[in-house]
């Protein structure tokens, strides 16, 4: 058995069900690349998928950096049919480009408004269809929440991910007078009393230092977090040059959701009178005009073949960017040798 089979014995049985047993392509959960990189001084990166043009340029760095990757779907609550169209999409452009580093599928972060049953009831339905469409992570933001609600929440929603064994990620409640370390520590401690199984905590940048970063306190929140056995992720990562990546990769930072330029790059792939619209639309909505792409881009005119090909380009330049100072480089031979070993372990 090759090493790429004995990977894909380890993809979770969601996507396998969504994909076909006779898929090539390594999805994997995210817990299996912590496992398998843990002594790797890296971050997992994580890109968002605003485009589906974006994706051969996006899989095209990670197989030129020899890289893992998550790929995450902003809004895969758009309609009902989304989370498929996704899981699908990705696939489809893997399989065209015979990739076979690892990847992982994130959902959201979904945000979370309210504790009322309705409210609560509707997103476990909509979690039930993101599981059955292929994802192995999903991404909840509390941040509107206190910290009891944010507790109740997770505790009501993590249904359908503890079922089939994949990942819960949450943003920490709101911040109350002690500061983002005492409310991560406060979730973490809730969640831990109701057994909620938690992979990462994402910590969005804003909150991580007014312009510059705070990293004594990042510090202090990876250290929170790792007591508990927790990962931190770092979300929204988009100030400055991608080179500033570095500097999570060194606090303890174990995945990043780099945002930064592909909103603006993706919006740029389309004609003026388009982006008008796309922009009124967003600014109405109060969201960046780049993300509503990935929700209206099924409803626009197509991508001329030039503009695709550029957008493939630049996608392809930035995620480069973004995984050379997250550490990535090379991370997916190791993680695969990691991985194909019968007892997990290097030897």
């Amino acid at each position: 058995m090759s090493v790429l089979d004995k990977v894909l014995s380890l993809r979770p049985g969601n996507v396998v069900a969504r994909v076909g047993p006779g898929s090539r392509v390594p999805f994997l959960d995210p817990r299996e690349l912590l496992r398998a990189l843990e002594s790797t001084p890296m971050a997992l990166p994580c890109l968002p998928v605003l485009s589906k043009g974006a994706l051969p340029g996006l899989l095209g760095a990670a197989r030129a950096e020899d890289a893992v990757l998550g790929l995450s779907c902003p809004h895969p609550l758009a309609d009902r049919g989304a989370p498929e169209r996704f899981v699908l999409a990705v696939h489809a452009a893997a399989r065209e480009a015979e990739h076979t580093r690892p990847l992982f599928l994130q959902a959201g972060p979904l945000r979370v408004t309210s504790t009322d049953a309705d409210v609560l009831d509707a997103l476990q339905e909509g979690l039930f269809r993101i599981v059955d469409a292929g994802f192995a992570l999903v991404s909840l933001d509390l941040s509107r929440l206190t910290s009891y609600e944010a507790v109740e929440a997770a505790n009501a929603l993590v249904g359908p991910l503890k079922e089939r064994e994949l990942s819960l990620e949450v943003s920490p409640p709101q911040v109350s007078s002690g500061g983002l370390v005492d409310a991560c520590a406060t979730l973490l401690e809730g969640l831990s009393q109701w057994q909620v199984p938690l992979r990462f905590l994402r910590v969005p940048e804003a909150q991580l230092g007014d312009g510059e970063l705070d990293v004594e306190e990042l510090r202090r929140v990876v250290e929170t977090a790792s007591a508990k056995g927790v990962a931190v992720t770092v979300g929204d990562a988009s100030i400055g040059s991608a080179r500033g990546l570095s500097s999570y990769v060194a606090a303890g930072v174990r995945k990043v959701d780099r945002g930064g330029p592909f909103g603006p790059l993706t919006l740029r792939a389309w004609p003026p009178e388009v982006r008008e619209r796309v922009v009124a639309r967003a600014q109405a909505a109060g969201m960046p005009a780049g993300e509503l792409l990935s929700v209206l881009e099924e409803g626009l005119p197509p991508l001329s073949p030039g503009a695709r090909e550029t957008l493939e380009a630049l996608s392809f330049s930035e995620a480069t960017e973004a995984l050379g100072a997250l550490g990535a480089r090379r991370s997916a031979s190791v993680a695969m040798a990691f991985l194909a070993k019968p007892d997990g372990d290097l030897g």
